[in-house]
């Protein structure tokens, strides 16, 4: 294999006001790949090759470019996105979590964050290229440094024994999780695990994991038209009473309630004009990535 094809392959878009994507493109030009979706004209080589990662960069995120990103996410959901943005927020932070971002970064970029996104991302090409290797399923560390901000106190360094459990968690709400067993995983009784848990997350244990079910639940209605009973099993509940009861509780209304207000609350969409050029970027990417 060349060495080309060993590289990441990024597919890029430039969702900027001044088209400055090229300058970011530099930082990553040396270690990957990287190629510049144009919707009328994609590279035959992109064409041939399905991208590792889609990366958007925003200046000023808006409402089309928002909803472009959410479109390419639905149409392409295999391939993770990257939202690089320069204006950043703790609302806009949030909204790309629940767009299901594979990352959000905010420029202008540090060497360590570079660093740090360069490496994740070569992990994940090894597990994307290579899902029936050999061994244990490893898992692409991607976490960031604590903010400088932080003081790492001896009690912040004694918390640091729920991050594994948080990451297992993050991975497995869906499931039953046993939390007896996840006390044995950090070396506490349970009653030790269960108050350290709600000291650090400012939440019990249980309310944590339901608030897991229902963030995944209430995007299954936001985004696809599965059947309420459907979606309380992909969300973990056994029961569909169950589920409709507690969403009920959670929400201050039922799933369906949710499902009819949120489509109502939805703007209309995009003017002709919008709804044109996004429809073009779309299809320019779909010719680059499903080979």
């Amino acid at each position: 294999m060349s060495n080309s094809a060993t590289k990441p392959f990024l597919l890029w878009l430039d969702m900027t006001h001044d088209r400055s994507v090229d300058e970011l493109i530099a930082h990553f030009s040396a270690s990957c790949e990287c190629r510049l979706a144009v919707a009328s004209a994609m590279p035959q080589r992109a064409s041939a090759q399905q991208p590792d990662m889609i990366c958007m960069h925003f200046d000023r995120p808006d409402a089309l470019g928002l909803n472009l990103l959410l479109e390419v996410k639905r149409s392409v959901p295999s391939i993770p996105i990257t939202m690089f943005t320069v204006q950043h927020s703790e609302e806009l932070a949030v909204w790309a979590m629940r767009a299901r971002v594979w990352e959000y970064m905010v420029l202008p970029l540090t060497e360590a964050e570079r660093s740090r996104y360069l490496r994740a991302l070569t992990q994940l090409c090894e597990l994307r290229r290579n899902p029936n290797g050999q061994g244990k399923k490893r898992q692409v560390d991607r976490y960031p440094a604590f903010p400088g901000s932080i003081r790492m106190t001896a009690a912040h360094q004694k918390h640091q024994a729920l991050n594994k459990v948080l990451q297992y968690i993050d991975e497995n709400f869906r499931e039953n999780i046993d939390q007896k067993a996840l006390a044995q995983r950090c070396g506490m009784t349970s009653f030790r695990f269960s108050r350290l848990f709600k000291e650090v997350m400012g939440i019990g244990f249980m309310d944590y994991i339901l608030g897991k079910r229902m963030d995944f639940a209430k995007e299954l209605l936001d985004n696809s038209q599965m059947p309420i009973t459907s979606i309380g099993y992909e969300a973990g509940f056994k029961d569909p009473s169950y589920f409709a009861r507690s969403f009920k509780q959670y929400n201050g209304c039922t799933p369906s309630e949710y499902r009819q207000s949120n489509r109502c609350e939805q703007p209309g969409g995009l003017d002709s004009a919008g709804e044109d050029s996004s429809q073009k970027l779309i299809e320019g990417l779909l010719r680059g990535v499903r080979a």
